[in-house]
């Protein structure tokens, strides 16, 4: 029999993760595989660790006593794994996520099918059941340019931002990518044993991207497969203080284009990154000044 670990990092989303564990706990129950799953609780104030210790005492909860951010809470579970017998896969999932019916199975058939396959994302969908983009492509030198409103709006949806053809999710069949997004990101154990786990110099964001770059360079694949949907909220942690948020944003990407990309891309990039957040430090709360000076100083390396 298959084995799986899902790890489920969260951070004051209470309500949410109550849903999350429940759309989990009927989907695993109708599927081939023997499932433990894990919450690392990042110190919240709303109640989730007494939620989890009463309504779901089959997950194993983990309590650091300290925001460790995503990255480090996943990896107190992914090494502690990678330290003893690695499951077939494991499931980063984040709270604001619910798994719908059946997706786990599919998902594990598709891993059972590609053998080179080392992450495998799900089709998410919006709370009102519309398609989120749920894969993308690397990043290089335009799509933070979307970002930061220097391209025309109506190539947004395009390959130049990174995005993958509306057509390809509604054809239902898997579809090679750079990296799915980390809302929903199975990874095969095999792969997590020869990459390692996810890098603890990103605090929050861009973590996935690096380590589908870091599994795309040791020979394994990334896809997509619509046939699993898993609806996500979005946001609801991060969006809790959004200085700070996006200030780890830009910062992360930094980090990426520093390990990834080449100099003539960091070069262009980060000009128009220092020029933009430059140029807003100026008529901004001091909250926000400090996290744009935190941003040119990322791109400043």
């Amino acid at each position: 029999m298959r084995t799986l670990a899902v790890v489920i990092v969260s951070w004051n989303v209470r309500e949410l993760l109550a849903r999350c564990l429940a759309a989990l706990q009927a989907d695993l129950a109708h599927t081939e595989a023997q499932a433990q799953v894990w919450v690392v609780e990042n110190d919240s104030s709303d109640g989730s660790e007494t939620l989890v210790q009463e309504k779901y005492p089959w997950v194993h909860l983990e309590t650091p006593g300290e925001n460790l951010g995503f990255v480090r809470g996943n990896n107190l579970i992914l090494n502690r794994l990678r330290a003893g017998t690695l499951p077939d896969y494991v499931w980063l999932l984040n709270p604001d996520t619910e798994v719908l019916s059946g997706a786990t199975q599919t998902l594990l058939d598709f891993f059972a099918a590609h053998p080179r396959a080392g992450l495998a994302g799900p089709k998410l969908l919006n709370p009102d059941g519309t398609l989120q983009q749920s894969a993308f492509r690397f990043p290089g030198l335009f799509q933070p340019l979307f970002d930061l409103g220097t391209l025309p709006t109506r190539f947004y949806q395009s390959r130049w931002n990174g995005r993958y053809a509306r057509s390809h999710y509604a054809k239902e069949r898997p579809f090679r990518v750079d990296h799915p997004l980390g809302a929903a990101l199975l990874a095969r154990g095999d792969a997590l044993a020869q990459v390692g786990a996810l890098d603890e110099r990103f605090f929050m964001y861009c973590e996935e991207i690096d380590w589908a770059w870091r599994m795309r360079k040791a020979g394994w694949q990334s896809w997509l497969a619509p046939a699993a949907e898993v609806l996500h909220h979005g946001g609801a942690s991060t969006g809790q203080a959004r200085p700070q948020t996006t200030a780890h944003l830009w910062e992360s990407r930094a980090r990426l284009y520093r390990k990834h990309r080449g100099a003539l891309t960091r070069a262009l990039v980060g000009a128009a990154v220092r020029r933009h957040f430059s140029r807003r430090r100026a008529a901004t709360s001091p909250e926000w000044e400090a996290a744009y000076r935190r941003i040119v100083t990322a791109w400043s390396a």
